[in-house]
């Protein structure tokens, strides 16, 4: 009895498990006030339609496993889609309009890095900043009009698919596969949960806590940019306001998935299951006939799911506290016997 109930416990501990259960559970209870959500080609276009809150959610897992916070990420995937579809618009080398969105990615991402590591910024100030900035940059760079007109044979990759999933999830699942290995069984992985658990600690063990914080948002900002390729394709055209709350909906997507905000905990795969429940919002609202607004159902979630977390985190302080005090308690007693 007590070996199974350590097996649960340790199951428990899996946080990608306990994201796969929940997503599996929320389908199965909306599934049951309307069978029709269950249907296998409403689950597969739930699951490919999440791949751009995917890549975003991972990039944004990076930063908040490290301590951090990117709320500037839905403002570089809106600026890298409108540079990158107006480029292929008008007939430019996919090549380049792709490695124009990763650039682009890429500064943002080391902007935010280097503002928070040299000028010591608190990331939450530097990123509203950043986006602020970037917001600004898509409405000069589009004139405040629409980018339209892609041409079909990009639109037309969104539609490939293999056994019912996307080629773009597909793809999404090797990224965030390799990712979560990197993460959990390379040194330089295991540097993002190291300096988000405890900085100070980190630096004096001798991992470079400054060039893992920069490296962390110039990641978040290159997956923002890949999630504006895809979300170029998938939707066809661009607005002055795309992206626009979408790094909520990555943030939560990160909680949901069992990225701990205060850091040091969480992985690439359980933020891919948040994304899908983000991703299936829109849809579930629709099935179960509600006129509930998404963005309100994301927040209360959000709220939700920071209260139980911090909760958690509180009990495992104190439990943490009690075996250090139980274990100065017995070695008391062992030395005055």
């Amino acid at each position: 009895m007590m070996n199974f109930r350590n097996r649960a416990a340790a199951l428990l501990k899996v946080r990608e498990l306990v994201s796969f259960s929940f997503v599996a559970l929320l389908f199965l209870l909306v599934g049951m006030v309307n069978p029709g959500f269950l249907a296998p080609e409403n689950l597969l276009l739930t699951v490919n339609a999440s791949v751009v809150f995917t890549l975003l959610a991972a990039g944004s897992a990076f930063v908040i496993i490290a301590g951090e916070i990117d709320v500037s990420s839905g403002a570089v995937m809106g600026l890298a889609a409108a540079v990158s579809a107006s480029l292929i618009r008008d007939g430019a080398p996919w090549p380049l309009a792709i490695a124009a969105a990763l650039a682009i990615g890429l500064v943002c991402g080391t902007v935010n890095g280097l503002g928070l590591v040299f000028l010591r910024i608190p990331s939450i100030i530097m990123t509203l900043g950043t986006m602020g900035v970037i917001r600004g940059l898509i409405y000069v760079y589009t004139n405040g009009k629409w980018v339209e007109n892609v041409p079909h044979a990009y639109k037309a990759l969104a539609q490939e698919n293999f056994l019912g999933i996307s080629l773009f999830y597909w793809g999404a699942i090797i990224v965030v596969a390799a990712g979560t290995a990197i993460m959990k069984k390379t040194g330089p992985g295991r540097c993002f949960a190291a300096v988000g658990d405890n900085i100070s600690c980190a630096v004096f063990l001798g991992i470079p806590a400054r060039l893992t914080r920069i490296l962390a948002f110039t990641l978040s900002g290159l997956f923002a940019a890949a999630a504006a390729l895809l979300f170029v394709s998938r939707i066809g055209f661009v607005t002055p306001m795309a992206g626009n709350g979408y790094e909520m909906k990555a943030i939560a997507a990160c909680v949901l998935g069992g990225v701990s905000l205060s850091g040091g905990t969480g992985s690439l795969a359980g933020a891919s299951m948040g994304a899908i429940i983000m991703a299936s919002i829109g849809r579930i609202l629709v099935f179960l006939n509600s006129s509930a607004d998404d963005n309100t159902i994301t927040g209360t979630m959000l709220i939700f799911i920071i209260v139980a977390d911090a909760l958690l985190q509180g009990r495992m302080a104190e439990q943490a506290r009690r075996k250090r005090l139980d274990a100065k308690i017995a070695d008391a007693e062992g030395r005055a016997a």
